[in-house]
C-alpha cells in the first residue's frame, strides 16, 4: 500500500524527537503520558528546531518523489485560479454601493465603492481598501467591514497572518481619509455594528494584556477570557470607549451585539460555547436619556433587559416592527423557524408565537427582511439550498425563488429596498450573482454577476448525489455528493479525494473549487463530500447524533462513506484518499487510527488530535460543548476512545496476519495558528513517526515497519486558514496535491 509498499527498507530519515516520559497526568485514576509537553511552546528553541527539520523531511519528500507532477499542478493552478471573483454587493446610504473583488491573482481581495448608477453599467467603481498595499507577502487580510447608515463612513478590521486576532480602523468613504485615532485592538470573534445617528459603532474585544489584565492573551496559545461589549465614538481613542457589557463572573462567555435596522435598540448575545443556544438582551437606544454619550466614561454599563436569560437554544433577530420582534430560533424546533415576541411585555411573562412553523424535513437557516413586509428564506435540503418568499407578518409563504442545485452563499439587502442581492454556486459553477426585484409581478432571478474559468468545461462532468447506510444503523442515510470526469471505469481503477467535516452544526453543501477541477482533469480524480453526522444538514438532532459520547459516529459515517466508493467500483483503499480541516481533521485523524488498511493517503489541515487537552489554549475551552472535557470523569472516557493522539498503534501489530499500514499521511499547520494551536499537529506528528517510523531492533518489527511517509508541512506567516493570499493556496495545493498523487499513483494527463 502506497508509493514505499515495493521498497524493503524505509527510505526517509525522520528527525528523532525528545520523549519526556516523566510527564504523566492522572485522569480520575488513569495515567496518561504526555512525552511530547514540551511541542506545545511554539516559542521555544527546541520546537522551532523540530518544525525546521520536519520542513526539510518534507521538502525532501516533495523535491524527490513528487517533484514533476508538483510544478504541473503549481501551474495549471496558477491559470485556473486567475479569474476574477466578486463579493455579493451591499447598498448603504442613498445609493452607493460596496462588494469584494480580486481580479483573480491578487494575494487578497480588495473593497470597492461605487455609486448605484455605475453598478447597474458594471462600472469597476473605487478602491476603498486594498489590504495588498499593507504587506509585501499579501499576508495582511480584510476580515470584516461595515458602512456607516449615511455611507460616509467605513470600520474595518485587518488581520495579520491569518491571526483571529483583528484591528479595526476607520476611513471616510468619499475622501478615503483614515480616521485618527480611530484604531482599536484586542479584537477577536467580533462584529461590527453601527447606531443609526452614525457617531460610532458596537465590537467586542478581549481586555489589553498590558493594561487591562488581559493574561495572555498576546500570546499564541494564551486562553481567551473575559469577552466584552464596547461602543466606539467616531474621533476619539479607544480609551475612551464605553464599556457596554461585561460578565466577570463568567470569563469564558462571549457576546456581540447588533443595532436593529430602525436604530432604536441594540440586541446582545451571549454565548456560553460553541452550541447553537444564546442568551439575548435588549437596550432600548432610543429611550436612554441622554443617548450613548451620557455613558462616557462610565464602566456600569448599558441597561439591557433579559429577553432570553438561558442557554436552552438558538436565537437570531430578523427584524422589527416597533416593540415587535421577530427571531430565527430552534426553541422547540430542532430544523428551526422563526418566533415572535413583544419585547416591551416578554420580561413580565409574554408567550412568543410562531410565524414560520418548523419544516418537516427542511433546516431553515436564515431569512432577510426585505421590500418592507416580504422574508427571503433559506432551506437546506438534503444538504442543497432551496429559496422561498415570504410575508414577513404572517409568515405565509408566497413563492419559491428559482435557483439551481447548490449552495446560497450570501443574501443582500436592507429591509427597505425593493431587491436583493443573491450569491449562488456548485461544484461545477463559480460563484453567480443574481438580482431579484420583488416588485415584479412575475420573480425572475436577473444574473447580475457571472464569471467563467479559463480553460474548464463544465461539461465534462457528472454530478451526483447518493445516500449511504451508516455502519452502525442503516436507517440513517449519509447524504455524499460525487463529482467525477464523465466515462471513467467503474472498476475501482479512479483515484478518489473524500472530503469531511462533521462538527459544530457546520453543513458541506456544494462549492465550486478550481483546486479540485484541476485534480479531475488531469489526475483523473473523482471528488467526494460526505455530509456525516455531527454536521447541521438536518438540524440539531443530525448535529447532536456526532457530539459529545456521540463522536465515534461521525467516523462510522466517514468510514462507510469511503467503503461505499470501493463497493461502488469508485475506487479502492490503495487509490483512496482522504481530506479534512479543523474538526474535519480530527475526524481523518481519528479514522485512519481505526481504519487504516481503508485508504491510501491522508491530508490533515489543522487538526484537533489531543482530545484531552484542547480546551486548555485559545478559544479551545468553548468546543467543550461539542467535545466534552477531560476535565470531567464520563466525558473523559469518551475522549479517550477516539482521541487521534492517544490511539496511535501499529496495525501489524494489531492484526499480525495482515501486513497493513498507515496510509501516506500529510499533516498541515500553521505557526500563527491561534485557534487550532500548532501543538496538536506536531504533538501527533512526533508520535505517529515515533510509533510507526522509526527502525526497530527486531527484525520482524523492522520487516513490517510503515514504510508509507509520514510528513508534516507547518506554513509560515499564516493561521486557521482564514485570510490566506492565493499564492499561498496555491502553493500548499500543489504541496498536498502532488504528495497525494504520488501516494494513489495518479499519472498526469494534459
Amino acid at each position: 500500500m502506497g508509493f514505499f509498499s515495493s521498497i524493503s527498507q524505509p527510505l526517509l530519515g525522520y528527525p528523532s524527537a525528545r520523549r519526556d516520559d516523566s510527564v504523566i497526568d492522572n485522569y480520575h485514576g488513569v495515567l496518561i503520558s504526555d512525552p511530547y509537553r514540551w511541542l506545545e511552546n511554539p516559542d521555544s528553541d527546541e520546537t522551532k528546531e523540530f518544525v525546521e527539520k520536519q520542513g526539510e523531511l518534507t521538502t525532501t519528500v516533495l523535491s524527490t518523489w513528487c517533484g514533476d507532477t508538483r510544478h504541473k499542478l503549481k501551474r495549471k493552478l496558477t491559470q485556473i485560479f486567475d479569474y476574477p471573483k466578486y463579493g455579493i454587493p451591499f447598498r448603504a446610504g442613498t445609493g452607493k454601493y460596496f462588494y469584494l473583488h480580486n481580479t483573480g491573482l491578487q494575494p487578497q481581495g480588495v473593497l470597492y465603492c461605487v455609486n448605484e448608477d455605475g453598478l447597474g453599467d458594471g462600472e469597476e467603481g473605487e478602491v476603498l481598501v486594498d489590504p495588498n498595499e499593507v504587506s509585501q507577502d499579501g499576508s495582511v487580510a480584510l476580515r470584516m467591514w461595515s458602512v456607516s447608515e449615511d455611507a460616509k463612513f467605513l470600520a474595518y478590521g485587518l488581520t495579520s497572518k491569518g491571526s483571529d486576532w483583528v484591528t479595526i480602523r476607520v476611513k471616510a468613504v468619499d475622501d478615503k481619509r483614515t480616521l485618527e485615532p480611530d484604531t482599536l485592538s484586542w479584537v477577536k470573534f467580533s462584529g461590527l455594528s453601527w447606531t443609526k445617528d452614525c457617531k460610532g459603532f458596537f465590537y467586542s474585544r478581549y481586555p489589553d494584556p498590558l493594561t487591562e489584565g488581559g493574561g495572555n492573551n498576546n500570546n499564541v496559545d494564551g486562553v481567551n477570557l473575559n469577552h466584552q461589549l464596547y461602543y466606539h465614538f467616531l474621533g476619539t481613542h479607544q480609551s475612551e470607549d464605553i464599556l457596554c457589557w461585561k460578565d466577570s463572573d463568567n470569563p469564558k462567555h462571549m457576546v456581540s451585539a447588533s443595532v436593529t435596522d430602525d436604530g432604536k435598540y441594540v440586541v446582545l448575545y451571549i454565548m456560553e460555547n460553541c452550541d447553537p443556544a444564546n442568551k439575548v438582551h435588549v437596550c432600548e437606544l432610543s429611550a436612554l436619556p441622554n443617548g450613548l454619550e451620557g455613558y462616557r466614561g462610565t464602566t456600569g454599563g448599558l441597561p439591557f433587559t433579559k429577553l432570553v436569560d438561558g442557554f436552552d437554544a438558538s436565537y437570531d433577530f430578523v427584524a422589527n416592527d416597533e416593540t415587535i420582534f421577530t427571531f430565527h430560533t430552534n426553541k422547540n424546533a430542532p430544523r428551526y423557524k422563526l418566533a415572535r415576541v413583544d419585547v416591551r411585555v416578554e420580561p413580565r411573562g409574554a408567550s412568543w408565537s410562531d410565524v414560520v412553523r418548523e419544516d418537516e424535513k427542511d433546516v431553515l437557516q436564515c431569512a432577510v427582511a426585505v421590500n418592507h413586509d416580504k422574508l427571503v428564506v433559506k432551506y437546506l435540503r438534503d444538504a442543497k439550498n432551496v429559496l422561498q418568499l415570504r410575508d414577513l407578518k404572517t409568515g405565509k409563504f408566497e413563492h419559491n425563488l428559482p435557483i439551481g442545485i447548490g449552495r446560497v452563499c450570501g443574501i443582500s439587502a436592507l429591509r427597505r429596498d425593493s431587491s436583493a442581492f443573491i450569491g449562488f454556486t456548485n461544484f461545477l459553477t463559480p460563484q453567480t450573482i443574481y438580482e431579484i426585484n420583488l416588485q415584479n409581478e412575475v420573480l425572475e432571478m436577473k444574473t447580475f454577476r457571472e464569471v467563467t474559468v479559463p480553460g474548464f468545461d463544465p461539461s465534462g462532468f457528472n454530478v451526483n448525489q447518493v445516500f449511504v447506510p451508516s455502519r452502525d444503523d442503516d436507517r440513517v442515510k449519509i447524504p455524499m455528493f460525487i463529482v467525477s470526469p464523465k466515462g471513467i471505469p467503474m472498476d475501482g481503477s479512479s483515484p478518489c479525494l473524500l472530503y469531511g467535516y462533521g462538527g459544530f452544526s457546520t453543513s458541506l453543501t456544494p462549492c465550486f473549487s478550481a483546486a479540485q477541477l484541476v485534480l479531475a482533469k488531469h489526475l483523473g480524480v473523482v471528488f467526494c463530500s460526505a455530509n456525516i453526522r455531527g454536521g447541521g444538514e438536518y438540524g440539531e438532532e443530525w448535529h447532536k447524533a456526532g457530539a459529545l459520547g456521540n463522536k465515534q459516529n461521525c467516523l462510522n459515517d466517514f468510514i462507510s462513506a469511503a467503503e461505499y466508493l470501493v463497493q461502488a467500483g469508485f475506487t479502492q483503499p490503495t487509490k483512496l484518499c482522504i481530506e479534512g480541516e479543523s474538526n474535519g481533521g480530527l475526524v481523518m485523524a481519528a479514522c485512519i487510527n481505526q481504519r487504516p488498511d481503508l485508504f491510501g493517503c491522508a491530508l490533515i489541515h489543522v487538526g484537533v488530535t489531543d482530545m484531552l487537552r484542547f480546551h486548555k489554549f485559545t478559544i479551545g475551552h468553548a468546543w467543550t460543548s461539542e467535545f466534552g472535557c477531560s476535565d470531567k470523569e464520563e466525558e473523559f472516557h469518551w475522549l479517550i476512545k477516539y482521541s487521534p493522539l492517544h490511539n496511535v498503534r501499529r496495525p501489524w501489530e494489531q492484526t499480525p496476519c495482515l501486513a497493513s499500514q498507515y496510509p501516506s499521511t500529510m499533516l498541515l499547520s500553521a505557526d500563527h495558528d491561534d485557534r487550532v494551536v500548532p501543538s496538536h499537529t506536531l504533538k501527533f506528528l512526533a508520535t505517529l513517526q515515533h510509533v510507526l517510523c522509526m527502525r526497530r531492533t527486531d527484525a520482524k518489527c523492522a520487516a513490517l515497519m510503515q514504510r508509507n511517509p509520514i510528513v508534516g508541512r507547518i506554513e509560515r506567516n499564516a493561521g486557521h486558514g482564514c485570510g490566506c493570499s492565493t499564492q499561498k493556496m496555491i502553493d500548499m495545493a500543489a504541496d498536498r496535491y502532488a504528495f497525494m498523487a504520488r501516494a494513489l499513483h495518479a499519472d498526469w494527463r494534459e
